[in-house]
Protein backbone atom coordinates (compact mmCIF):
# COMPACT_ATOMS: atom_id res chain seq x y z
CA UNK A 1 0.00 0.00 0.00
CA UNK A 2 1.26 3.35 -0.81
CA UNK A 3 -0.06 6.44 1.10
CA UNK A 4 -0.43 10.15 -0.21
CA UNK A 5 -1.21 13.00 2.73
CA UNK A 6 -1.94 15.96 1.25
CA UNK A 7 0.12 19.32 2.44
CA UNK A 8 0.55 23.08 1.92
CA UNK A 9 3.50 24.79 1.96
CA UNK A 10 3.95 28.66 1.65
CA UNK A 11 6.02 31.31 1.48
CA UNK A 12 7.60 32.22 5.31
CA UNK A 13 5.79 28.84 6.42
CA UNK A 14 6.91 27.45 10.10
CA UNK A 15 5.72 24.28 11.41
CA UNK A 16 4.62 26.25 14.30
CA UNK A 17 2.04 28.23 12.41
CA UNK A 18 -0.78 25.40 13.77
CA UNK A 19 -1.05 22.35 14.42
CA UNK A 20 -2.31 20.49 11.66
CA UNK A 21 1.18 20.58 9.82
CA UNK A 22 2.96 18.55 12.74
CA UNK A 23 -0.23 16.03 12.99
CA UNK A 24 0.34 15.65 8.91
CA UNK A 25 4.01 14.56 10.19
CA UNK A 26 3.10 12.54 12.67
CA UNK A 27 0.51 10.46 11.13
CA UNK A 28 2.94 10.00 7.74
CA UNK A 29 5.40 8.62 10.42
CA UNK A 30 3.06 6.42 12.04
CA UNK A 31 2.19 4.78 8.60
CA UNK A 32 5.59 4.25 7.67
CA UNK A 33 5.87 2.14 10.93
CA UNK A 34 3.05 -0.63 9.40
CA UNK A 35 4.53 -3.48 7.41
CA UNK A 36 1.83 -3.26 4.96
CA UNK A 37 2.84 0.24 4.03
CA UNK A 38 4.98 0.43 1.17
CA UNK A 39 6.01 4.33 0.86
CA UNK A 40 4.18 7.44 2.40
CA UNK A 41 4.88 10.84 0.16
CA UNK A 42 3.40 14.57 1.15
CA UNK A 43 1.01 15.85 -2.13
CA UNK A 44 1.92 19.44 -2.36
CA UNK A 45 -1.20 21.70 -2.22
CA UNK A 46 0.62 24.71 -1.96
CA UNK A 47 3.34 26.08 -4.13
CA UNK A 48 6.76 25.63 -2.47
CA UNK A 49 7.57 22.23 -3.42
CA UNK A 50 9.37 21.88 0.40
CA UNK A 51 8.25 21.61 3.97
CA UNK A 52 8.80 23.97 6.68
CA UNK A 53 12.66 24.05 7.31
CA UNK A 54 11.84 23.18 10.83
CA UNK A 55 11.31 19.34 8.55
CA UNK A 56 13.86 17.50 7.45
CA UNK A 57 12.03 14.81 5.08
CA UNK A 58 15.41 13.81 4.10
CA UNK A 59 15.36 12.35 7.61
CA UNK A 60 12.06 11.48 7.45
CA UNK A 61 12.15 9.35 4.24
CA UNK A 62 9.48 11.81 2.98
CA UNK A 63 9.49 12.70 -0.32
CA UNK A 64 7.25 15.87 -1.11
CA UNK A 65 5.64 15.61 -4.56
CA UNK A 66 3.09 17.67 -7.39
CA UNK A 67 -0.57 15.99 -7.36
CA UNK A 68 0.53 15.12 -11.39
CA UNK A 69 3.71 13.00 -10.00
CA UNK A 70 1.84 11.19 -7.30
CA UNK A 71 -0.64 10.25 -9.71
CA UNK A 72 0.79 6.86 -9.92
CA UNK A 73 2.77 6.95 -7.11
CA UNK A 74 -0.19 6.26 -3.97
CA UNK A 75 -2.82 4.09 -3.66
CA UNK A 76 -4.60 5.96 -0.54
CA UNK A 77 -4.89 9.61 -0.27
CA UNK A 78 -5.37 11.63 2.39
CA UNK A 79 -6.40 14.85 2.46
CA UNK A 80 -5.60 16.38 5.37
CA UNK A 81 -3.10 18.70 4.90
CA UNK A 82 -4.48 21.08 1.97
CA UNK A 83 -6.91 20.68 0.05
CA UNK A 84 -6.89 18.87 -3.41
CA UNK A 85 -8.40 19.30 -6.77
CA UNK A 86 -12.03 17.41 -6.87
CA UNK A 87 -11.35 16.05 -10.58
CA UNK A 88 -8.20 14.58 -9.66
CA UNK A 89 -9.76 13.09 -6.94
CA UNK A 90 -12.46 11.40 -9.14
CA UNK A 91 -9.46 10.31 -11.09
CA UNK A 92 -8.12 8.47 -8.66
CA UNK A 93 -11.06 7.08 -7.10
CA UNK A 94 -12.09 5.83 -10.88
CA UNK A 95 -8.69 4.11 -11.07
CA UNK A 96 -9.33 2.12 -7.65
CA UNK A 97 -7.48 4.28 -5.49
CA UNK A 98 -9.12 5.08 -1.91
CA UNK A 99 -9.39 9.02 -0.52
CA UNK A 100 -10.07 9.76 2.45
CA UNK A 101 -11.13 13.20 4.37
CA UNK A 102 -8.74 13.32 7.42
CA UNK A 103 -10.80 15.87 9.42
CA UNK A 104 -8.90 18.20 11.89
CA UNK A 105 -10.03 21.13 12.73
CA UNK A 106 -13.94 21.43 14.34
CA UNK A 107 -16.12 20.41 11.43
CA UNK A 108 -19.66 22.85 12.92
CA UNK A 109 -17.51 26.35 12.94
CA UNK A 110 -15.76 25.57 9.54
CA UNK A 111 -19.20 25.43 7.79
CA UNK A 112 -20.89 28.08 10.43
CA UNK A 113 -18.69 30.64 10.72
CA UNK A 114 -17.56 31.76 7.38
CA UNK A 115 -21.39 32.20 6.83
CA UNK A 116 -21.96 34.35 9.99
CA UNK A 117 -19.15 36.44 10.48
CA UNK A 118 -18.46 36.97 5.82
CA UNK A 119 -15.10 35.19 6.72
CA UNK A 120 -13.06 34.09 3.29
CA UNK A 121 -13.08 30.11 2.90
CA UNK A 122 -12.55 26.98 0.74
CA UNK A 123 -15.39 24.38 0.37
CA UNK A 124 -14.73 21.43 -2.16
CA UNK A 125 -17.50 19.14 -2.67
CA UNK A 126 -18.49 16.84 0.04
CA UNK A 127 -18.46 13.61 -1.58
CA UNK A 128 -15.06 13.64 -2.77
CA UNK A 129 -14.14 10.95 -0.27
CA UNK A 130 -15.00 7.56 0.47
CA UNK A 131 -14.17 7.86 4.19
CA UNK A 132 -13.89 10.75 6.58
CA UNK A 133 -11.74 10.12 9.80
CA UNK A 134 -12.33 12.49 12.52
CA UNK A 135 -10.61 13.32 15.91
CA UNK A 136 -12.20 12.42 19.37
CA UNK A 137 -12.44 15.63 20.24
CA UNK A 138 -15.36 15.58 17.17
CA UNK A 139 -16.93 12.47 17.43
CA UNK A 140 -20.30 15.18 18.54
CA UNK A 141 -19.97 15.99 14.85
CA UNK A 142 -20.35 12.33 13.62
CA UNK A 143 -24.17 12.37 12.01
CA UNK A 144 -23.41 15.75 10.21
CA UNK A 145 -19.73 14.82 8.91
CA UNK A 146 -22.19 11.49 7.80
CA UNK A 147 -24.55 13.15 6.54
CA UNK A 148 -22.99 15.83 4.64
CA UNK A 149 -20.29 13.53 3.01
CA UNK A 150 -22.19 10.80 1.96
CA UNK A 151 -20.01 8.34 3.56
CA UNK A 152 -18.90 6.10 6.21
CA UNK A 153 -17.36 8.53 8.82
CA UNK A 154 -14.84 6.91 11.51
CA UNK A 155 -12.96 7.90 14.90
CA UNK A 156 -9.56 7.58 15.19
CA UNK A 157 -6.61 8.42 17.85
CA UNK A 158 -5.08 12.07 18.48
CA UNK A 159 -1.54 11.58 18.59
CA UNK A 160 1.29 14.00 19.40
CA UNK A 161 4.90 13.42 19.61
CA UNK A 162 7.46 16.05 21.00
CA UNK A 163 10.02 16.13 18.42
CA UNK A 164 9.11 18.97 17.44
CA UNK A 165 8.91 20.88 21.05
CA UNK A 166 12.28 19.22 22.08
CA UNK A 167 13.86 20.78 18.24
CA UNK A 168 12.74 24.29 19.39
CA UNK A 169 13.64 23.46 23.05
CA UNK A 170 17.18 23.23 21.90
CA UNK A 171 17.02 25.85 19.33
CA UNK A 172 16.02 28.24 22.11
CA UNK A 173 18.80 27.53 24.48
CA UNK A 174 21.32 27.63 21.98
CA UNK A 175 19.85 31.00 21.18
CA UNK A 176 19.28 32.68 24.14
CA UNK A 177 20.82 30.32 26.62
CA UNK A 178 17.61 30.11 28.49
CA UNK A 179 15.90 26.87 29.59
CA UNK A 180 12.20 25.96 28.94
CA UNK A 181 10.00 24.24 31.46
CA UNK A 182 8.98 24.52 34.88
CA UNK A 183 12.26 24.79 37.68
CA UNK A 184 10.98 23.77 41.59
CA UNK A 185 14.02 25.59 42.56
CA UNK A 186 12.87 29.09 41.59
CA UNK A 187 10.46 29.00 44.72
CA UNK A 188 6.75 27.53 45.84
CA UNK A 189 4.68 29.04 43.10
CA UNK A 190 5.07 28.42 39.50
CA UNK A 191 8.16 29.52 38.48
CA UNK A 192 8.57 32.47 40.55
CA UNK A 193 8.11 33.59 44.29
CA UNK A 194 4.90 32.95 45.33
CA UNK A 195 4.07 36.40 46.73
CA UNK A 196 5.07 37.90 43.71
CA UNK A 197 2.45 35.99 41.96
CA UNK A 198 1.86 34.14 38.51
CA UNK A 199 3.31 35.58 35.37
CA UNK A 200 0.43 34.44 33.02
CA UNK A 201 0.55 33.59 29.24
CA UNK A 202 -2.77 32.99 27.11
CA UNK A 203 -2.13 31.59 23.85
CA UNK A 204 -6.01 31.47 22.11
CA UNK A 205 -5.37 32.45 18.73
CA UNK A 206 -8.44 34.23 18.85
CA UNK A 207 -9.59 33.43 15.38
CA UNK A 208 -12.84 31.39 15.59
CA UNK A 209 -15.11 31.03 18.40
CA UNK A 210 -13.90 27.90 19.58
CA UNK A 211 -10.38 28.88 21.17
CA UNK A 212 -10.49 32.64 22.49
CA UNK A 213 -8.96 34.75 25.42
CA UNK A 214 -12.19 36.37 26.58
CA UNK A 215 -12.45 33.40 28.84
CA UNK A 216 -8.64 33.16 30.20
CA UNK A 217 -8.88 37.10 30.69
CA UNK A 218 -11.72 36.70 33.16
CA UNK A 219 -10.37 33.91 34.60
CA UNK A 220 -6.90 35.88 35.54
CA UNK A 221 -9.45 38.45 36.45
CA UNK A 222 -11.32 36.51 39.24
CA UNK A 223 -8.32 35.03 40.63
CA UNK A 224 -6.66 38.77 41.21
CA UNK A 225 -9.80 40.06 42.27
CA UNK A 226 -9.62 37.62 45.32
CA UNK A 227 -5.99 37.94 45.27
CA UNK A 228 -3.84 40.65 43.88
CA UNK A 229 -0.84 38.57 44.56
CA UNK A 230 -2.15 35.79 42.77
CA UNK A 231 -1.23 37.11 39.31
CA UNK A 232 1.42 39.51 38.07
CA UNK A 233 1.51 39.75 35.16
CA UNK A 234 -1.41 38.71 32.34
CA UNK A 235 0.10 38.16 28.54
CA UNK A 236 -2.78 37.82 26.17
CA UNK A 237 -1.18 37.00 22.77
CA UNK A 238 -2.50 36.88 19.35
CA UNK A 239 -4.68 39.67 20.11
CA UNK A 240 -2.64 42.41 17.84
CA UNK A 241 -5.42 42.18 14.90
CA UNK A 242 -8.47 43.34 17.29
CA UNK A 243 -6.97 45.67 19.14
CA UNK A 244 -8.79 48.37 18.26
CA UNK A 245 -12.25 46.30 18.48
CA UNK A 246 -14.91 47.79 20.06
CA UNK A 247 -15.46 44.53 21.82
CA UNK A 248 -12.30 43.62 22.74
CA UNK A 249 -11.35 47.21 24.39
CA UNK A 250 -14.58 47.06 26.18
CA UNK A 251 -13.38 43.27 27.74
CA UNK A 252 -10.05 44.58 28.62
CA UNK A 253 -10.73 48.07 29.95
CA UNK A 254 -13.07 46.08 32.52
CA UNK A 255 -10.19 44.21 34.12
CA UNK A 256 -8.60 46.01 37.12
CA UNK A 257 -5.37 43.86 35.56
CA UNK A 258 -5.60 46.44 32.84
CA UNK A 259 -6.37 49.20 34.75
CA UNK A 260 -3.55 48.52 37.01
CA UNK A 261 -0.95 47.60 34.33
CA UNK A 262 -0.64 43.92 35.17
CA UNK A 263 -1.56 43.13 31.41
CA UNK A 264 0.35 43.24 28.20
CA UNK A 265 -1.14 42.13 25.01
CA UNK A 266 1.01 40.66 22.03
CA UNK A 267 0.96 39.59 18.41
CA UNK A 268 1.74 35.72 17.99
CA UNK A 269 4.65 33.86 19.83
CA UNK A 270 5.96 30.42 19.47
CA UNK A 271 5.31 28.75 23.16
CA UNK A 272 8.81 27.92 24.02
CA UNK A 273 10.17 31.51 22.81
CA UNK A 274 7.64 33.04 24.65
CA UNK A 275 7.45 31.04 28.36
CA UNK A 276 11.15 30.97 29.04
CA UNK A 277 10.95 34.93 28.64
CA UNK A 278 7.65 36.06 30.07
CA UNK A 279 5.59 33.52 31.68
CA UNK A 280 5.50 30.79 33.94
CA UNK A 281 2.09 29.54 33.88
CA UNK A 282 -0.56 28.97 30.60
CA UNK A 283 -4.25 29.29 31.22
CA UNK A 284 -6.88 28.61 28.38
CA UNK A 285 -10.15 28.11 27.11
CA UNK A 286 -11.91 26.26 24.25
CA UNK A 287 -15.40 25.78 22.89
CA UNK A 288 -16.05 22.19 22.07
CA UNK A 289 -12.09 21.38 20.68
CA UNK A 290 -10.83 19.71 23.64
CA UNK A 291 -7.56 17.96 22.17
CA UNK A 292 -4.68 20.64 21.10
CA UNK A 293 -1.37 20.39 20.87
CA UNK A 294 -0.65 23.98 23.01
CA UNK A 295 -1.80 21.81 25.91
CA UNK A 296 0.36 18.95 25.45
CA UNK A 297 3.62 21.49 24.95
CA UNK A 298 2.46 23.47 27.93
CA UNK A 299 2.29 20.08 29.88
CA UNK A 300 5.55 18.72 28.97
CA UNK A 301 7.66 22.09 30.16
CA UNK A 302 5.79 21.17 33.12
CA UNK A 303 4.26 24.39 33.22
CA UNK A 304 1.01 24.38 35.09
CA UNK A 305 -1.70 24.67 32.65
CA UNK A 306 -5.32 25.63 33.81
CA UNK A 307 -8.06 24.01 31.28
CA UNK A 308 -11.09 23.00 30.31
CA UNK A 309 -10.44 20.18 28.30
CA UNK A 310 -12.69 16.98 29.83
CA UNK A 311 -10.48 15.46 27.98
CA UNK A 312 -7.37 16.07 29.84
CA UNK A 313 -8.96 16.44 33.22
CA UNK A 314 -6.83 14.14 34.90
CA UNK A 315 -3.49 16.33 34.00
CA UNK A 316 -2.94 20.11 34.45
CA UNK A 317 -5.33 21.79 36.17
CA UNK A 318 -9.19 21.30 35.27
CA UNK A 319 -12.29 23.65 35.53
CA UNK A 320 -15.24 22.56 33.45
CA UNK A 321 -16.69 24.32 30.61
CA UNK A 322 -16.80 28.05 31.28
CA UNK A 323 -16.65 27.83 35.28
CA UNK A 324 -14.76 31.15 35.68
CA UNK A 325 -14.21 30.88 39.49
CA UNK A 326 -13.23 27.66 39.47
CA UNK A 327 -10.67 28.37 37.05
CA UNK A 328 -9.43 30.96 39.28
CA UNK A 329 -9.38 28.84 42.36
CA UNK A 330 -7.35 26.30 40.06
CA UNK A 331 -5.35 29.36 38.84
CA UNK A 332 -4.39 29.63 42.74
CA UNK A 333 -4.27 26.28 43.50
CA UNK A 334 -1.26 26.19 41.24
CA UNK A 335 0.60 29.35 42.46
CA UNK A 336 -0.40 27.68 46.19
CA UNK A 337 1.19 23.89 45.14
CA UNK A 338 2.71 23.43 41.82
CA UNK A 339 6.30 23.09 42.86
CA UNK A 340 5.53 21.05 46.05
CA UNK A 341 3.35 18.52 43.81
CA UNK A 342 5.54 18.65 40.77
CA UNK A 343 6.45 14.80 40.47
CA UNK A 344 2.71 14.12 40.61
CA UNK A 345 2.04 16.46 38.07
CA UNK A 346 4.55 15.19 35.74
CA UNK A 347 3.43 11.68 36.01
CA UNK A 348 -0.06 12.87 35.25
CA UNK A 349 1.27 14.23 32.22
CA UNK A 350 3.11 11.60 31.04
CA UNK A 351 -0.03 9.17 31.07
CA UNK A 352 -1.18 11.62 28.16
CA UNK A 353 1.79 11.26 26.44
CA UNK A 354 1.75 7.64 26.75
CA UNK A 355 -1.61 7.59 25.32
CA UNK A 356 -1.20 9.91 22.34
CA UNK A 357 2.24 8.42 21.15
CA UNK A 358 2.18 7.89 17.36
CA UNK A 359 4.57 5.07 17.72
CA UNK A 360 2.33 3.24 20.43
CA UNK A 361 1.17 -0.57 19.59
CA UNK A 362 -2.20 0.53 20.43
CA UNK A 363 -2.69 3.31 17.91
CA UNK A 364 -0.75 1.66 15.35
CA UNK A 365 -2.85 -0.85 15.51
CA UNK A 366 -6.06 1.18 15.46
CA UNK A 367 -4.80 3.06 12.49
CA UNK A 368 -3.89 -0.30 10.90
CA UNK A 369 -7.37 -1.73 11.19
CA UNK A 370 -9.28 1.58 9.84
CA UNK A 371 -6.55 1.34 6.83
CA UNK A 372 -7.20 -2.50 6.12
CA UNK A 373 -10.81 -1.98 6.66
CA UNK A 374 -11.00 1.03 3.95
CA UNK A 375 -8.68 -1.14 1.31
CA UNK A 376 -10.56 -3.96 1.84
CA UNK A 377 -11.21 -6.22 -1.53
CA UNK A 378 -8.51 -3.66 -3.23
CA UNK A 379 -5.81 -5.32 -5.17
CA UNK A 380 -3.10 -3.12 -2.99
CA UNK A 381 -3.52 -4.87 0.01
CA UNK A 382 -4.42 -8.54 -1.43
CA UNK A 383 -0.98 -9.72 -0.61
CA UNK A 384 0.06 -7.38 2.71
CA UNK A 385 2.31 -9.18 5.29
CA UNK A 386 0.07 -10.05 8.35
CA UNK A 387 -0.16 -7.22 11.25
CA UNK A 388 -0.26 -8.17 14.76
Amino acid sequence: MRIGISVLTHAGQNIWQNGLGQNVIFLAELFQRLPFVQSVVLIDAGDQAAMPPQVDTNAKALRVMTRADATDQVDVIFEMGGALDVQWLDLMRKRGKKVVFYCCGQPFVALAEPAVFDKPTHASRPDRCDEVWYLPKDAAFAPMLRMLHRCDVHEVPFIWHPQFIEQRIREVADITGLHYGFKASEGSGAGTDAARGLRVAIFEPNISVVKTSSVPMLICEEAYRADPNSVRMMHVLNTLHMKDHPTMLYLANSLNLVREHKATFHGRHDIVGFMVQHADTVVSHQWQNEQNYSYLDALYGDYPLIHNSAWLKDAGYYYPAFEIRQGAAQLRQALQQHAAQLDDYRARSQRVFDAVDPFSQRNLDAHAERLLHLCRGTTFIANRPSHS
